[in-house]
């Protein structure tokens, strides 16, 4: 589970994530949590094609909401 900011702050829900990418999937970063660097992190429009789990507001301490970030090309979808 990757944590996720929007405009460099925690977002509050899930629906944040959905607006946010639909408005500039730049203004989303993922952030890379795993101890063995097998994850991707920085700006959703720049992660290669594929499924990236997120949890938030924040990874570490407080896990409220879940979601799938999906790429494929242009196309970036929240599930």
């Amino acid at each position: 589970m990757q944590g996720v900011y929007v405009n460099n702050q925690r977002p509050a829900s899930k629906k944040a994530v959905k607006e946010a990418i639909a408005a500039d999937p730049s203004t989303v970063v993922l952030e890379a949590t795993s101890l063995f660097g097998n994850e991707f992190g920085g700006p959703v429009d720049m992660a290669p094609d594929g499924s990236y789990n997120f949890v938030g507001p924040d990874p570490y301490n407080k896990r409220n909401f879940y979601g799938t970030i999906k790429k494929a090309g242009t196309s970036i979808k929240v599930t």
